[in-house]
């Protein structure tokens, strides 16, 4: 029996060794290699890499570009994460109930979610076109001046941010429309027995059984936000005067428009700190929050 034991936490390895091994050579490798860029001089050309230290890391605190950028990335965050989860949560709860032809108008509302981003963004730049635009035209027959959307530096940043949150709403109410189906019914039953309404219900019911969901959906959303790229290269390529570059847009424009790699693999580990420094803190609310209701 002793042996048995000895042996079954190197088994419980070797069953994980599949799935380490592809880990450990597409993420952890090409993590630590970025890592190490960092602290080079390179091109993407020349054999050699000269080593910098620091250099990159001071050069990147002393730019405003990079401040700039992060300014931009975490507005972006601020318009896009709260708007599609309070929009999720709006069309789950209108969408939970018994309602005729409900799968269809869940696949209409979802649908955004798995059409490329690309092709998404190329429909609203036609939208936001200033002259013949439709979003121009709606504003002009309710009585207002059009915008110049993607070319002004005040406007380009909402316009990406109602992309965004357009596409990504059906996705957040998938994860909503999870969450509500486990409330328990009792509940509702015991708080209208109260006296409670549908909206003192839902606040003080609905919303602490499904904050689970909420927690991770603030997360998750959070993390995509770092990560968008897509719809800012098609609609805006970061402008005008920088008011859409985001921190992963200068990773590109560092990497793959001035070739300068070292700049960039710092930006790019600036990122997975942001990213990681989130998420903990995150959790880290998220456990307290938790243990504060119970």
């Amino acid at each position: 029996m002793n042996w048995r034991k000895k042996l079954g936490e190197p088994a419980a390895y070797g069953y994980l060794l599949p799935a380490l091994i592809p880990l450990a050579l597409f993420w952890i490798a090409p993590m630590l290699y970025v890592v190490y860029l960092g602290f080079t001089d390179w091109d993407f050309m020349s054999p050699d890499k000269t080593w910098m230290g620091l250099e990159n890391y001071r050069e990147l605190l002393q730019n405003e570009d990079f401040y700039k950028s992060l300014r931009v990335t975490l507005l972006f965050g601020l318009g896009t994460v709260l708007p599609v989860m309070a929009g999720g949560l709006v069309l789950a709860s209108l969408l939970q109930g018994k309602l005729r032809g409900k799968a269809i108008y869940q696949a209409i509302v979802f649908s955004p979610w798995i059409t490329t981003t690309v092709a998404v963004s190329i429909v609203w730049s036609w939208i936001f076109e200033p002259r013949v635009g439709l979003a121009n035209g709606v504003l002009r027959m309710l009585g207002f001046d059009g915008v110049e959307w993607l070319q002004s530096s005040v406007w380009a940043l909402p316009a990406v941010i109602i992309v965004s949150v357009w596409q990504s709403m059906g996705w957040a109410m998938v994860f909503y429309l999870a969450a509500l189906q486990q409330v328990p019914q009792d509940l509702k039953e015991a708080a209208a027995i109260d006296g409670a309404g549908r909206l003192r219900t839902f606040w003080n019911v609905t919303i602490p059984l499904i904050s689970p969901t909420s927690f991770f959906l603030f997360i998750i959303l959070w993390i995509q936000s770092f990560q968008a790229y897509d719809q800012i290269s098609i609609m805006t390529q970061g402008g005008p005067a920088g008011s859409t570059r985001t921190l992963l847009y200068l990773y590109y424009q560092s990497a793959f428009e001035r070739f300068d790699v070292g700049e960039a693999s710092a930006v790019a580990l600036v990122l997975v700190v942001l990213s990681a420094a989130f998420s903990l803190l995150s959790g880290w609310v998220s456990r307290r929050f938790v243990h504060y209701t119970n």
